[in-house]
């Protein structure tokens, strides 16, 4: 904890929170007083009692030797980069935009391009200290008396308690990310090299080690792997982080080279391509838009700006433009099976861009409330827009049917935006029947939200 006053600290914070929880009035689940989310579940701004988590917000220790660091849960991504990378080290798996905390990235999953060899952030997380809803601070680890915790935690979306502080594992960075950009014909084409890739962690004859992969669709017709490994070469290196935008360079080039913090954050500086609808990517607007607030977090507080005060629902009505469904989700689906929901979404849902990302879990271990297959290759499909109703759809019939293809083809889905299970369909498929018994372990009076509550009624 980087000595006794660092400890001392830490401590007084810990006996805060566990005070301010003590002192919320029961029957209200308490919030977290954040200044940022990446969660798109809105609804109306919560009334119930705000916990001042500020304190866990930083980066407490970082051991070169050891390659872990001791973090805060509250901490950004972006601070915790910013204090590996001195020391020639970063996150085994670092979500891709900026303001997702580590804590966050645990209690509600994360991925990204080291995912196919290094599964998901919760996966390096050594211990955790958890405040959990009865007002204690207990310690997680695999092995002690709160390791149903410890492997209960991810997915729990805080209805469980909150990551105060965990220890994770760091592997060493190179100074600058190498990448091809590989066109593929169809998404049968692009899945078979997929699963060869994250088998072999390397491509065709190449001898270069593959240390990143992930993958742009443009169309039914144009997929794109592109293929990262680190390299000591301090040559040239592109910038995206101003006027150039990355996304595009992935259809006009086939290679490319960034240093590794620009790697990182690639995604960040566009929100991936979803910039584009807020005028961000015009080449009008692009100049004159300050180079600070080109930032994930600058966009989401535009958007829920846009859905607090229904702005471009009412510009839809007085156009008379059709009504739209948001279709903003992550799912999983096993590599095998990748093509059949590309063709689906394709003919069904229709938007592009899209992100794939292939993940498998690094070991044998098992995280109940998310049940990945531990030898399973699973690809990520990332879809963020919006749809045209159909004459005889609602709201949400078609994240409905994408929910069930998703799991007629034995995938997942993240729950960091809307859903629309039944209870029952949730707790079958997100194993209810262990977050019960968690539950009554960790928030027997039932002070945190209930799960179901949370992820897909929105309260």
């Amino acid at each position: 904890m980087g000595g006794s006053r660092a400890s001392s600290t830490y401590g007084d914070a810990v006996r805060d929170l566990r005070q301010q929880l003590a002192s919320a009035p029961p029957g209200t689940p308490p919030r977290l007083a954040k200044r940022t989310s990446n969660l798109f579940r809105f609804r109306e701004p919560p009334t119930g009692p705000v916990l001042d988590v500020s304190a866990f917000s930083g980066v407490f220790d970082v051991d070169p030797d050891a390659r872990t660091a001791d973090v805060g849960g509250m901490t950004t991504y972006e601070d915790l980069v910013d204090a590996t990378l001195p020391h020639g080290l970063m996150p085994l798996v670092v979500p891709q935009l900026k303001t997702i905390t580590l804590g966050g990235a645990v209690a509600g999953l994360g991925i990204e391009s080291t995912s196919f060899r290094n599964g998901l952030p919760h996966e390096s997380v050594l211990e955790m200290d958890n405040l959990t809803g009865n007002g204690d601070v207990v310690l997680a680890r695999p092995d002690n008396e709160h390791s149903d915790l410890f492997f209960g935690f991810p997915n729990s979306y805080g209805t469980l308690g909150y990551a105060v502080r965990l220890r994770i594992e760091l592997e060493p960075v190179r100074p600058t990310v190498a990448l091809r950009h590989l066109r593929f014909a169809n998404a049968t084409e692009c899945a078979e090299a997929i699963a060869e890739i994250c088998k072999r962690h390397a491509h065709g004859d190449d001898a270069a080690p593959v240390d990143f992969i992930d993958g742009t669709v443009f169309g039914p017709d144009e997929y794109y792997l592109t293929l990262g490994r680190f390299t000591d070469d301090i040559g040239p290196r592109s910038d995206y982080t101003g006027n150039r935008i990355y996304y595009h360079s992935i259809r006009e080039r086939t290679s490319d080279a960034l240093s590794v913090r620009d790697y990182l954050w690639r995604w960040d500086t566009d929100w991936f391509w979803c910039s584009r609808a807020l005028g961000a990517q015009h080449p009008l607007v692009r100049p004159l838009w300050p180079k600070r607030y080109l930032r994930s977090d600058v966009y989401r507080r535009i958007v829920a700006w846009d859905r607090r005060h229904r702005f471009s629902d009412r510009v839809r009505a007085l156009t008379r433009a059709p009504r739209q469904e948001p279709v903003i989700q992550d799912i999983e689906v096993p590599v095998d099976r990748l093509a059949e929901f590309m063709d689906f979404f394709h003919r069904d849902v229709g938007i592009t861009p899209i992100w794939l990302c292939p993940l498998r879990l690094r070991g044998t271990r098992t995280w109940p409330l998310y049940p990945l297959e531990p030898e399973t290759l699973y690809v990520n499909v990332g879809f963020w827009s919006a749809v045209d109703l159909r004459d005889d759809e609602e709201v949400g019939d078609r994240n409905a049917e994408i929910e069930r293809v998703v799991t007629a083809l034995d995938g997942h889905k993240s729950l960091y935006s809307t859903s629309f299970y039944t209870e029952d369909e949730f707790r079958k498929l997100y194993n209810g029947a262990e977050h019960d018994q968690l539950k009554r372990r960790y928030d027997p009076d039932g002070r945190l939200p209930g799960w179901y509550d949370k992820c897909v009624r929105g309260r």
